[in-house]
């Protein structure tokens, strides 16, 4: 959708070639920045019919509740038991853990074949669940910076290019107030590949036994659940503590996984 008030040529060629390729573009001209008023009101209508057509509650977000309780279920664990219930990573490769439930697990497994059990052949495996008219959604609940953005977008975009699915990327906990309800409670065409990392630096949450970062490892957890719970596809990648060489060698074995591609 291209929303300005002005030409511009850059934009529209951009434009035509995505309408060439069969995709759907809107082009809304505003007579006056001013009217960008009456586009909010717009699409906020837009949302809630679009939340009816797909089954999701767009007044409400009872999806994103779940994930609270999970969340808060975990805390209250480590305040009576001072640790989380200890995991068991699906596989651990060139210093990235991978984590998933039983179901999942099983599937992979099954993908990846018996004797095939690398970080290269559980992502490959992952990404070719993703069928037509699915999407593939990044969860990253690491520091929302333009280093990590950069790098995560470099493998969204292999992916987009390689798969022919839309895909999208949400920094953690903030996706989980919009997007998250759609991920849990919408249709089940999601294939969702969950970051997370050990914090470097942790601060202790005042009166509590926990820290800033116990928090955020517990709504990645509860999030997590809540997907699985649901029949989510779903793999979650933990790059340790140094995020931006573990997002490099991400990057790296993404492109293993996907296979060659001009430009990755």
């Amino acid at each position: 959708m291209r929303l300005d008030s002005a030409p511009d040529p850059s934009q529209d060629t951009a434009l035509d070639a995505l309408e060439r390729a069969g995709q759907p573009v809107v082009r809304i001209g505003l007579a006056d920045p001013y009217h960008l008023g009456q586009e909010f009101f717009r699409w906020e209508v837009a949302t809630a019919v679009a939340g009816s057509v797909m089954g999701i509650n767009p007044f409400n977000q009872p999806d994103v509740e779940a994930s609270k309780v999970a969340t808060r279920k975990l805390t209250s664990e480590y305040e009576e038991t001072g640790a989380l219930t200890p995991e068991t990573p699906l596989l651990q490769d060139s210093g990235i853990k991978l984590f998933t439930d039983e179901a999942n697990a099983t599937a992979l497994a099954r993908t990846a074949g018996q004797g095939d059990r690398t970080l290269v052949s559980y992502l490959r495996a992952h990404l070719n669940r993703i069928m037509a008219g699915d999407y593939l959604a990044i969860l990253a609940y690491i520091e929302m910076n333009h280093a990590h953005e950069d790098q995560l977008q470099a493998i969204r975009h292999a992916i987009r290019d390689q798969k022919h699915v839309a895909t999208c990327l949400g920094f953690g906990p903030r996706f989980l107030h919009s997007t998250g309800q759609a991920y849990k409670g919408g249709p089940n065409t999601g294939v969702f590949l969950q970051i997370t990392c050990d914090d470097v630096f942790d601060l202790r949450v005042p009166g509590q036994k926990y820290t800033f970062g116990l928090v955020k490892a517990a709504q990645a957890l509860g999030d997590f659940q809540v997907l699985a719970e649901r029949g989510r596809r779903v793999l979650r990648v933990h790059l340790g503590a140094n995020v931006q060489a573990g997002l490099a060698t991400l990057q790296e074995v993404m492109g293993q996984a996907l296979g060659p591609r001009p430009g990755f």
